[in-house]
């Protein structure tokens, strides 16, 4: 029996089980090898963390516009952080520290997300700088930044032209990052 399976069976509505599927989404499209080898995004737990950060911060962004879209925006946000408990679980991390490591994740979700929203308000520049910030901290990768960049916008102009059942339905949601890049 899968997970989205499980939760139906203890009453979770659809809302929760779309929120997990669109997460799910996001982290396919955040876990596309074009990242890491042609950007150089670190493959790492944090560079991995980032991008599948970035990618649902970009879901989040979007399905938070619609008035029915709350509510769905904020399960693919829970669907996120049971994700990454379950993972830290599965990395072994002991009980007692899994809430203390989730809880330091949910704060560098939240600071990143809000330093892209600000950042996409003011340019391209500045949210190249924000993903350099983040995404190469000791070695600032500059070109790479700005070419991430990009794929954000582009990524965010293809979401912003999505309808909400489109997004349920997971029809097309999500660029090749490739293509956006160009």
């Amino acid at each position: 029996m899968g997970v989205f399976n499980l939760f139906g069976l203890f009453g979770r509505g659809k809302t929760e089980r779309n929120g997990y599927e669109l997460y799910g989404e996001a982290v396919r499209v955040a876990r596309l090898p074009w990242f890491y080898a042609k950007l150089g995004v670190p493959d790492t737990l944090d560079g991995r963390f980032d991008m599948v950060g970035l990618h649902a911060y970009l879901l989040i962004r979007r399905l938070s516009t619609e008035p029915d879209g709350k509510a769905l925006s904020q399960a693919v946000f829970d669907a996120m952080f049971s994700d990454m408990d379950i993972n830290l679980r599965e990395m072994g991390v002991s009980d007692l520290a899994v809430g203390k490591r989730v809880k330091t994740m949910w704060e560098a979700f939240h600071g990143r997300a809000h330093a892209y929203a600000e950042a996409m308000t003011t340019g391209p520049e500045a949210l190249a700088d924000a993903l350099a910030r983040n995404l190469w901290p000791d070695e600032r990768q500059d070109a790479a930044a700005s070419r991430l960049a990009r794929v954000v916008y582009a990524q965010d102009a293809h979401l912003s032209r999505r309808s909400l059942a489109q997004i349920v339905a997971r029809d097309d949601i999500f660029l090749d990052p490739e293509v956006a890049a160009s």
